[in-house]
């Protein structure tokens, strides 16, 4: 069965940091750009990062540029999100998910999503 389990999140005060981690079956992870998402209450679940399967090229929303980064380790079949200078703006569910086409910022493009886990960054 195809599984993506995200793992990390947790309160942390504005300015900390968190690490992320996603969880992927194999037969998801060979084959599959990876992204993550994150939804706020209230507003629509938007793009945040993604890594190509295996060229390292990554993307990253303008709101996180230089604060995240996406990772993957492809032998443990496991992404990461590395989130620096956390903001306040940045609290939300964080999803991890995977898509057969390459990485895109649309969520409709990805098959494979996992449950999310929670961020919140207090001010």
């Amino acid at each position: 069965q195809v599984q993506l389990v995200e793992s990390g999140g947790g309160l942390v005060q504005a300015g900390g940091s968190l690490r992320l981690s996603c969880a992927a079956s194999g037969r998801i992870f060979t084959n599959h750009a990876m992204g993550w998402f994150r939804q706020a209450p209230g507003k629509e679940r938007e793009f945040v990062a993604a890594a190509w399967r295996s060229s390292g090229i990554t993307d990253y929303a303008d709101s996180v540029k230089g604060r995240f980064t996406i990772s993957r380790d492809n032998a443990k079949n496991m992404v990461y999100l590395q989130m620096n200078s956390l903001k306040p703006e940045d609290t939300g569910v964080y999803f991890c998910a995977a898509t057969g086409t390459a990485a895109t910022r649309w969520a409709g493009d990805y098959a494979y999503w996992g449950r999310g886990t929670q961020v919140t960054v207090a001010s």
